[in-house]
């Protein structure tokens, strides 16, 4: 093992890389080599730890998901009345109207949505608050819920969405209403609480191109984050572009 040194190192993960093993998986190889030779360096065996210096290929980015926007409008398009129809209405409708997280949605309470100046407070990743707009179809879902509450809430409860048992709803819960309704509404794609978030910055950031302003409504410490967006955008637009312009694509053959 002591006769190794971090040129091996490179010379294999180069071959493994030519060989077609994937960016992930070849980091995951690297991993258990450096932890292996940490092992062997705590235990006196080798004076140094050639895996140390060598880093994997970066793996390529998993675009997020998202509906377009006539599928979100089917989705959202929910029918019906009672307490649990009414609960899901605004629970659907605020997740995309103002991209909450599942935890950050799980853990609003009552009077956390004002209603007269259209905002939600939200207590993000870290401990951070912030205030986000809220649209008017939620606003009039979150009314028609806490019209609806006193049937399922505990009095105690001062959580804005509960359960069917009166406690606060769980994100597993939301986790499964969300597909039920993207079921029942006929959306061919799995639909979870994130793509609504996915979908909220992907519209918001196609209509007005304003990185920073969709980076501060969802919370994203770092521009980065938020960049992933873009790169949904300029397929978008390049999509577009195959389609529309004239010299795009060559002229078939004859």
């Amino acid at each position: 093992w002591g006769a190794l040194d971090d040129g091996h190192i490179r010379a294999y993960s180069a071959a493994c890389f030519r060989k077609g093993l994937s960016a992930r998986s070849l980091q995951r190889r690297l991993s258990a080599a450096r932890t292996f030779y940490r092992y062997l360096m705590r235990e006196n065996h080798v004076s140094k730890n050639p895996v140390a210096s060598v880093s994997a290929p970066k793996s390529k980015k998993r675009l997020p998901g998202n509906l377009d926007a006539d599928r979100m409008a089917r989705l959202l398009d929910i029918k019906g009345e009672g307490p649990l129809v009414a609960r899901d209405r605004a629970i659907l409708e605020l997740l995309y109207s103002s991209g909450l997280r599942l935890a950050e949605l799980t853990g609003l309470n009552l009077g956390d949505v004002d209603r007269g100046d259209a905002t939600v407070a939200v207590t993000g990743k870290g401990g951070k608050d912030r205030i986000i707009p809220v649209g008017r179809y939620a606003i009039d879902a979150v009314d028609g819920w806490l019209k609806e509450r006193p049937a399922l809430a505990a009095d105690d409860e001062n959580a804005l969405f509960v359960s069917n048992r009166g406690t606060r709803i769980s994100p597993r819960s939301v986790q499964a209403r969300v597909d039920h309704w993207a079921r029942k509404q006929g959306i061919d794609t799995r639909v979870y609480p994130h793509l609504l978030r996915h979908s909220f910055a992907t519209h918001l950031l196609e209509s007005s191109h304003d990185l920073r302003g969709v980076q501060e409504l969802l919370g994203h410490t770092n521009i980065s984050t938020t960049q992933v967006y873009t790169h949904l955008d300029f397929q978008h637009l390049a999509q577009i572009y195959d389609q529309t312009h004239p010299r795009a694509r060559a002229k078939n053959k004859t």
